[in-house]
């Protein structure tokens, strides 16, 4: 079994698809037949896609965590901070691999992981 797709929700989806190109991702402004226009991008074989709130939901879910494996984490964590992202594990050698945790715009926390 794979996944092959996440959808999250947010009542900002431009702003949260701007985040998330800041980790490397390239988003386009899309909808299927007469859908609700929303951001898509594909990981691999995963598509990753930012969605407006539906009509009955006030807000984002904050319990997700994501996690994504990127090239030059150090980089990005840098520029991450220059734009006022906040960081909430910095960068740091682990059993798991040397990875940060940060937060997006709702208040996901995103694990961010390199390859060694």
């Amino acid at each position: 079994m794979l996944i092959n797709l996440i959808v999250i929700r947010t009542d900002k989806p431009k702003e949260l698809s701007e985040f998330y190109e800041q980790l490397g991702m390239k988003f386009e402004y899309h909808q299927h037949g007469k859908g609700t226009w929303h951001y898509s991008t594909e990981i691999e074989e995963i598509v990753f896609e930012i969605y407006p709130l539906m009509k009955n939901q006030e807000v984002s879910d904050k319990s997700l965590r994501l996690g994504f494996t990127i090239e030059n984490l150090d980089d990005i964590i840098a520029n991450l901070k220059k734009n006022k992202v906040e960081i909430i594990r910095e960068p740091k050698e682990s059993e798991w691999g040397y990875f940060a945790i940060i937060k997006d715009l709702d208040g996901r926390k995103i694990e961010l992981k390199t390859e060694c």
